[in-house]
């Protein structure tokens, strides 16, 4: 029987600790040759705390786990009495992901541990506050945002004109 990807819900806040738990449970049951990975999406992100930028992990998508496995009743009931696991998504059906959409999900990720995003979404027209660097306490708008760059360009109010600044997204700040 081929393996296939599946999404079990789980706990929110319980994602790492499920694939731990599942993790030791195949290897207890001897169910490794059913099992190929359990894996939480997560992305690397980067943002400005008090001046220093702080790397840190955020789930893409909490409360789910990707399980690549045979699907029956054993593995499937393995999965299911593991804690904080709530079950598959697709209820008593259980279908399969895509290859191809598991396939990007995985890509995605190592896309990310290599280049992090930022911990922050703008549209144009939002209020900030420069938060870092020689343009810091200043307010302006966001005229452009660059998420291939990473950078917001903002227009900030200097000797009383309107002037356009290219930020990264780390070091402005929505306003309210």
């Amino acid at each position: 029987m081929a393996q296939r990807w599946y999404i079990i819900h789980t706990y929110s806040g319980f994602e790492a600790k499920v694939k731990i738990a599942l993790e030791e449970r195949i290897k207890q049951y001897g169910l490794e040759s059913q099992f190929s990975a359990v894996v939480v999406p997560t992305e690397n992100v980067v943002e400005v705390v008090r001046g220093e930028r702080k790397m840190s992990s955020r789930k893409v998508y909490p409360g789910y786990v990707l399980v690549r496995m045979e699907f029956n009743d054993e593995t499937r009931h393995l999965v299911q009495e593991t804690p904080k696991v709530t079950g598959f998504v697709g209820g008593s059906k259980s279908v399969p992901l895509p290859d191809e959409e598991a396939e990007k999900i995985i890509h995605q990720m190592e896309e990310r541990a290599q280049k992090p995003v930022p911990k922050y979404s703008f549209e144009k027209g939002d209020d900030v506050t420069v938060i870092e660097g020689p343009f810091a306490n200043f307010h302006g708008v966001i005229e452009e945002v660059k998420p291939e760059k990473g950078k917001v360009r903002v227009m900030v109010s200097i000797f009383g004109r309107s002037t356009p600044v290219e930020l990264e997204f780390a070091h402005v700040q929505k306003v309210g």
